[in-house]
């Protein structure tokens, strides 16, 4: 093995962390689950993350190795610019998914359909932060979010690929799904015409909140349009779709069989 190379052996532990004996899954709350005993819970949501690690290898053979983490480099060109960003193994945030690069494909191709220029975007679960850089080369005013210690890598990515090429220099700012979001994003001052969101479904236990947060953004008389691209790779993911279908007005922009990836449109209920 060259030096510097991970193996889904090396990156699975570290997309682990968190994953304890008493970790509770994004399928917890189904009957389904209830009936698993907890190592049967444990397997599950090890095989789950086995399955992402070894999507984050097939993308990436070499990484170059960093201070505490590895770093990559992914290139694209969108909306006629040159975009590079920098990855982490440390954590799913950092890596770029396909959700991502499939929304990006998807507004790049469709701007008549979805017109960006000068409207108001918000990303949730913006990890590398290539979407939130589209939207904002295609003439959006972005605020990107995503968990704190994501907003560096966050921050550096925006900045490098957007200063004197955008519109609008975009914004970066903590959100952590369904927490204070009240507090620090009150619907009166934060109305946005578009929510982006991007393979934002994985094995987590916080899908309730967010969905709870794509409601909180997208509400009765906001006008806000929520579109969200996700690979779908379980059962559990089919689940939240149900549930997201319940909750808003929606449609099936696209699908992209070869890559497993579907992007909905979405609207309040009124």
């Amino acid at each position: 093995m060259m030096e510097g190379q991970l193996t889904e052996s090396t990156v699975a532990p570290a997309l682990f962390r968190g994953v304890t004996e008493d970790d509770t899954s994004v399928t917890t709350r189904t009957q389904r689950k209830d009936l698993l005993t907890k190592p049967e819970r444990r397997t599950e949501e090890l095989e789950k993350h086995t399955v992402m690690a070894g999507e984050a290898m097939d993308r990436r053979n070499i990484w170059k190795p960093n201070f505490y983490y590895t770093l990559g480099k992914e290139s694209f060109c969108f909306a006629g610019h040159d975009i590079s960003i920098r990855e982490s193994v440390d954590t799913y945030g950092a890596l770029i998914w396909p959700g991502a690069i499939a929304m990006c494909q998807f507004l790049e191709n469709n701007q008549q359909q979805v017109n960006l220029m000068d409207k108001a975007v918000l990303e949730i679960g913006a990890g590398t932060g290539l979407l939130s850089i589209v939207a904002s080369l295609l003439g959006a005013w972005v605020t990107a979010t995503d968990l704190p210690d994501i907003l560096s890598n966050l921050t550096f990515n925006l900045l490098r690929n957007t200063k004197g090429r955008s519109r609008y220099t975009p914004r970066v700012a903590g959100l952590t799904w369904g927490q204070d979001l009240e507090r620090d994003f009150p619907h009166t001052s934060n109305q946005f015409d578009y929510v982006l969101a991007a393979d934002v479904v994985y094995p987590h236990d916080c899908l309730e909140e967010l969905l709870g947060t794509m409601r909180h953004f997208c509400r009765p008389g906001s006008r806000t349009t929520l579109l969200w691209a996700n690979k779908i790779r379980f059962q559990s993911d089919l689940r939240f779709i149900e549930g997201f279908q319940s909750s808003f007005n929606t449609s099936l922009l696209t699908e992209l069989p070869q890559e497993e990836v579907r992007i909905y449109k979405a609207t309040a209920k009124e």
